[in-house]
């Protein structure tokens, strides 16, 4: 496939595809194996796409390769004709129907947990042929990952002000605060059977065998006083719950840090520490005893993202349809807002 820019260019697919894998990749040789090229065949694309831009894009070296300037100014850009190349094969698969396809999905590791896991258990039951790729990694990441054509859709947490990230389209999902988590048996997060992201309070996790129940309801100051188990610094949480403490003037006994979200609770289970956890991750742990934070409670907004003016497949717009259908059914005065 070759793509004209009027008089000035034209560039096939396959040269854009050999560069943006050396890059990736680092070298010639792995790029090859990854394109199942004969090297000399590779080297053959971007020497031809150099040629067509007017400029050299690659400084090969004994370390391998890395791009210049002007390889550096065509990545980002690339990146997109190849993601949107791609979107365009998997809508001509998706003409006959949801039979075949694919949907790139990002979302922070908690949102992976709750929502993220309900959508896709629904969607792959209603639609079994359709391959689904899930990236989790902090918002600012899938915002990034959006921008380049990596995903089709990301739910992102933003606080206030906004990620303040160009090149978004962003639909508000729902509203969620914190939730302070005890052990305690048989306990359950307040509520209803909720489906994950839903308004929350902090949830205080210690060993029921070992701890007396928390109250009910659990103050910062007195969350400050208890020892905290820690998600590792790249969860929007943490810097959620890291901002209150400091704009509150406490300092919190952090005990255990750096964990990911299931050894957070894992760890809590055991007795080390209390955690300021997504309320919804306790609906399947009912030996959690689960405290709600006030004075203040900690609210965040999780959204749907999508790279503006991309053209959506088939897939990715019915797994958006899921998602609204998801949020609505979880929609409960008191407990999460819908915001649309």
């Amino acid at each position: 496939m070759r793509i004209d820019y009027g008089s000035r260019w034209s560039v096939r697919i396959e040269d854009l595809q050999a560069f943006e894998a050396v890059v990736r990749r680092g070298t010639f040789t792995r790029a090859a194996q990854e394109l199942y090229l004969a090297q000399p065949s590779l080297s053959r694309r971007i020497a031809a796409l150099e040629s067509e831009l007017g400029a050299p894009l690659l400084d090969r070296g004994h370390q391998g390769a890395v791009p210049t300037e002007a390889g550096r100014a065509l990545l980002p850009l690339a990146r997109r004709i190849l993601a949107d190349a791609d979107s365009a094969r998997l809508a001509l698969d998706e003409l006959a129907g949801l039979r075949r396809g694919r949907v790139r999905l990002g979302a922070p590791p908690t949102v992976c947990a709750s929502l993220v896991a309900d959508v896709l258990a629904e969607y792959v039951e209603r639609y079994p042929g359709i391959e689904l790729e899930v990236s989790e990694a902090g918002s600012l990441a899938l915002v990034q990952q959006l921008q380049e054509g990596e995903l089709d859709l990301a739910f992102v947490v933003t606080r206030e002000g906004g990620l303040g990230a160009p090149g978004r389209e962003a639909a508000e999902v729902i509203e969620a605060g914190g939730a302070a988590a005890a052990p305690g048996p048989g306990a359950r997060p307040p509520g209803p059977e909720l489906i994950p992201l839903l308004r929350e309070q902090l949830a205080v996790i210690s060993s029921a065998r070992r701890t007396p129940p928390l109250p009910a309801e659990v103050t910062l100051a007195e969350l400050a006083r208890l020892p905290l188990v820690a998600p590792a610094r790249s969860y929007d949480l943490r810097a959620a719950t890291d901002a209150a403490f400091a704009a509150h003037g406490l300092s919190p006994r952090v005990v255990v840090e750096g964990a990911e979200m299931d050894a957070v609770l894992r760890f809590v289970e055991r007795g080390l520490g209390v955690a300021v956890v997504p309320a919804m991750l306790g609906v399947d742990r009912p030996g959690l005893h689960w405290s709600r934070l006030v004075r203040p409670e900690l609210d965040r907004t999780v959204t749907l993202a999508r790279r503006a003016g991309a053209v959506l497949p088939a897939a990715a717009r019915e797994m958006e349809r899921l998602v609204d259908r998801t949020v609505a059914a979880m929609d409960r005065p008191g407990v999460l807002r819908m915001r649309r």
